[in-house]
């Protein structure tokens, strides 16, 4: 069994094999598949997710498994009850997936030093890393152009704050594409400057192949960042008007959760260009694989 604790872990060629699965999960699944019968995976989101939580949840049970969703407010967390004990007890009684959600990195890193027995997949881990999120951004970025060389991402918004950027230098960089970011000088951040450049949000929509949107992650703010939403759409959010400055055949896309009319307009989600939803779809996919990836492989 193999965890995935962030994208940096993985080489090009498992970042191809990964994509090469998602690519068959997609073309080949078909109800009643039963990859993983009788094994078990547990979900385990010590944080709130829709996309990714159930994403996860119809992937393990389109390969066939038995998924237990766990709940913190009503397990022995709420006793005092340590992770490694929650995931050890788990593994004890037949889990072999556990897919794991928690503002603290550090918990997940932890963890996988302990080894409670099971395949241990990071759902998002503080401002960490996402590496599940990244790999569903690759996947829909080379269904969409195939060759990534030379394309240039920018991603826009709460820099500062998001593990999904952090995730996506790496295997943006193995892909040869070319990242930038852009946003609020309040919300830069000084240690992902020194891997991709900062640019003006008007450069970043006029010379991007792809520009990824943020969320404004209030919940991880200690301080007040901008003076309301209304500022900040006006500012940096991805209006009409501006998504009329992309260049011919370029994408929009955004990790989700969307707060309409803050980082992107309301009409823009839904835009031609946009590949938010088809983000969504590929992510049962790229999850499929990585499902596979903890349990052995392709046999």
């Amino acid at each position: 069994m193999k965890n995935l604790v962030d994208t940096k872990q993985l080489s090009k060629p498992e970042l191809v094999t990964l994509l090469e699965r998602a690519r068959y999960w997609e073309e080949h699944w078909r109800p009643g598949c039963k990859r993983f019968q009788g094994q078990f995976a547990a979900n385990l989101f010590f944080e709130p997710s829709t996309r990714t939580r159930f994403s996860f949840e119809v992937a393990e049970k389109r390969l066939g498994m038995e998924v237990i969703n766990f709940t913190p407010e009503v397990s022995s967390t709420a006793k005092g009850e340590t992770l490694y004990d929650t995931v050890k007890t788990l593994a004890s009684v037949g889990v072999e997936v556990a897919v794991i959600r928690h503002s603290d990195p550090e918990a997940f890193l932890n963890l996988t030093v302990q080894e409670p027995g099971c395949a241990l997949i990071n759902a998002g881990a503080g401002c960490y890393a996402h590496p599940t999120q990244a790999l569903l951004d690759l996947y829909t970025m080379v269904k969409q152009f195939g060759d990534l060389t030379g394309k240039k991402v920018a991603v826009v918004g709460d820099i500062r704050h998001s593990r999904v950027v952090r995730s996506n230098i790496w295997t943006l960089k193995q892909f040869g594409a070319e990242m930038m970011v852009s946003g609020p000088a309040s919300m830069r951040d000084d240690e992902v400057e020194k891997m991709v450049p900062y640019v003006p949000f008007a450069e970043a929509l006029q010379t991007a192949d792809v520009v990824m949107m943020l969320r404004v992650q209030l919940e991880r703010h200690h301080q007040k960042l901008f003076s309301s939403a209304t500022e900040y759409h006006q500012q940096y959010g991805l209006t009409r008007e501006k998504a009329a400055m992309l260049k011919p055949g370029a994408i929009i896309m955004h990790p989700g959760p969307v707060n309409r009319g803050v980082e992107i307009a309301d009409e823009v989600v839904e835009h031609p260009s946009s590949r938010i939803f088809d983000q969504m779809t590929n992510g049962v996919w790229v999850r499929m694989a990585v499902i596979e990836r903890a349990l052995g492989g392709v046999n």
